[in-house]
């Protein structure tokens, strides 16, 4: 009886850690981010999402784990050619991230190893179809073909590629020197014009100023001479007016009017004479004492006219103009007891 006790308990004890060992297979216990297939006698059956999940000991098994988080994968460095027949070297990274497990774990044998590739191929594609310049000025462009090919790609695998990076391009070192004499000299031409459009613009500046300056010279001269023709005018106007005054004067008996009109005239030429820059000598055909006598008269025109006129009432002696006589040899000496006369004689 003891015996059978102890066969019974063993016996117990066997299925509770069977128990156990099946209860310990069939749950599992899925971290945050991971996904795992479950196999039932090597067929996909389902997808284990993160939590606490149970399978069927001995029948089901996990197929693949995977992470469901956005991954980055590098891209080794290759040559490329370029469409102009330049050798470069270019590389860069993937970031990807898994949507279904099932096609990653199944669709394809290497997921890493089929995108690495897979964008690889494709960067010598779409750098291959562009010339060199193209090539390092329009980084974008190459990331949004290489991110459309490769998505479309992988969208089979259950992958959704989110964003490729051309990390680097490298020319080979001759091709870099002649691109930098190349951009030397592309801003040296640029120097030049600018210098060129600089003297350019000043010149037509300078031009527009002396045109400016022209014009205002111009317009000067012509209110110049339009003043000058008007100051004529009004010394035209005023001799008139003194020849019209004069004319009076001579109508109503004032002969003294016109004695003072011909001795400032006389006046004025003798001054011009003398006062002419070419004329050293000066000779004159008439006697000193003329000039004396017109400035007698003139002084004794001014007397009357200060004096209100004649007072004594007598009529004006009627007078006619007298030239001064040469002093030559057929002409008499003035007497000294004979005042001098002046050009005019009254």
């Amino acid at each position: 009886m003891p015996e059978l006790l102890t066969g019974f308990s063993v016996f117990v004890i066997a299925i509770v850690v069977l128990a156990v060992i099946l209860v310990l297979m069939g749950v599992k216990s899925i971290p945050q981010g991971r996904e795992w297939t479950v196999e039932r006698f090597g067929r996909y059956t389902t997808t284990l999402r993160p939590g606490l999940r149970l399978i069927v000991p001995f029948i089901d098994r996990i197929g693949a784990k995977l992470n469901m988080m956005e991954q980055v994968l590098d891209v080794p460095s290759q040559e490329v050619i370029t469409k102009d027949n330049a050798m470069v070297t270019a590389d860069g990274v993937i970031f990807y991230q898994i949507l279904d497990a099932a096609k990653a774990a199944y669709e394809v044998a290497n997921l890493e190893i089929a995108t690495v590739n897979l964008t690889m191929t494709n960067i010598r594609s779409v750098l291959g179809s562009m010339d060199l310049d193209e090539l390092l000025s329009n980084r974008e462009t190459i990331n949004a073909q290489l991110l459309r090919v490769v998505d479309e790609a992988t969208n089979p695998w259950g992958v959704k590629v989110t964003r490729i990076e051309i990390r680097d391009i490298q020319p080979p070192r001759d091709l870099v020197d002649s691109m930098a004499r190349q951009m030397k000299a592309e801003r040296e031409r640029r120097a030049t014009i600018l210098e060129a459009e600089g003297d350019r613009q000043a010149e037509i500046l300078r031009a527009e100023g002396l045109k400016q300056a022209a014009i205002l010279e111009a317009e000067g001269r012509r209110e110049a001479a339009f003043r000058d023709a008007e100051a004529r005018e009004r010394q035209a106007e005023a001799e008139g007016k003194a020849t019209e005054l004069v004319s009076n004067a001579i109508a109503s008996g004032n002969i003294q009017a016109i004695n003072y009109f011909v001795a400032n005239k006389y006046v004025e030429a003798l001054q011009a004479m003398a006062a002419a820059p070419n004329q050293k000598t000066m000779i004159l055909p008439i006697e000193a004492t003329g000039v004396i006598g017109a400035l007698a008269g003139i002084a004794e025109i001014a007397q009357s006219s200060f004096s209100g006129g004649q007072g004594s009432g007598d009529a004006p002696q009627a007078a006619r103009p007298v030239m001064p006589r040469p002093g030559g040899a057929g002409t008499p000496p003035a007497s000294p007891s004979t005042p001098p006369r002046g050009p005019w004689e009254v």
